[in-house]
């Protein structure tokens, strides 16, 4: 990977999800056009979901390649993102502290980790569209996102949801197994450069 920037491990309305991953790992560089994009998304996100703290998660190594488990994050052209949880209308975070154990997490196909607990579908969308909309600004397209096939309908179903499909943003329509079984607690977002 060239033009590899580490991405700050806290902001105004992020952080990334694991010290372990970030200093020990070293796993939290992308290429500087997807700095800029994640830089300028997640500011447009302060007004368009004020109330949402936003959870980054793997990306790549500073000089790309290989990575554990992960096969697809070798250009610092992909990330991790957790999946916005709600609880009574409002944020629930405290999935958001397990870390590296946050991939563990189960939800159901609709989205539901406990009766009360369940993804954010709209905070998610809106954070999805704010990533295609700055990566169109800084020479690169949002290529794919990868959700849990199960929770497609749930996603489509909210308002930010409707936006992403109008727009054509691709969502993953099969996956292996043990792909789609991991991706009910967080999205994969790939990138490409124009």
């Amino acid at each position: 990977m060239e033009n590899a920037w580490l991405l700050p491990y806290k902001g105004n309305n992020f952080k990334y999800f694991s010290p372990l991953s970030y200093y020990v790992l070293r796993d939290a560089f992308v290429h500087s056009k997807l700095h800029k994009t994640l830089e300028d998304a997640l500011k447009k996100c302060e007004s368009s979901c004020p109330e949402y703290k936003f959870r980054l998660m793997e990306c790549a190594n500073k000089h790309g390649g290989k990575m554990l488990i992960h096969r697809t994050h070798q250009t610092g052209l992909s990330i991790d993102l957790m999946t916005p949880m709600k609880k009574k209308g409002k944020q629930y975070k405290w999935t958001d502290r397990l870390g590296m154990w946050h991939y563990l997490l189960q939800y159901d196909d609709h989205g539901h980790w406990t009766k009360q607990v369940e993804v954010d579908f709209e905070a998610m969308g809106k954070l999805i569209l704010a990533l295609d909309d700055a990566a169109k600004n800084n020479g690169l397209r949002l290529s794919k996102v990868i959700l849990k096939i199960s929770l497609k309908d749930e996603f489509y179903a909210s308002k930010a949801g409707q936006e992403v499909k109008a727009r054509g943003i691709y969502l993953a329509m099969a996956l292996p197994k043990i792909v789609d079984n991991l991706h009910d607690d967080h999205i994969h977002v790939d990138f490409e450069e124009l």
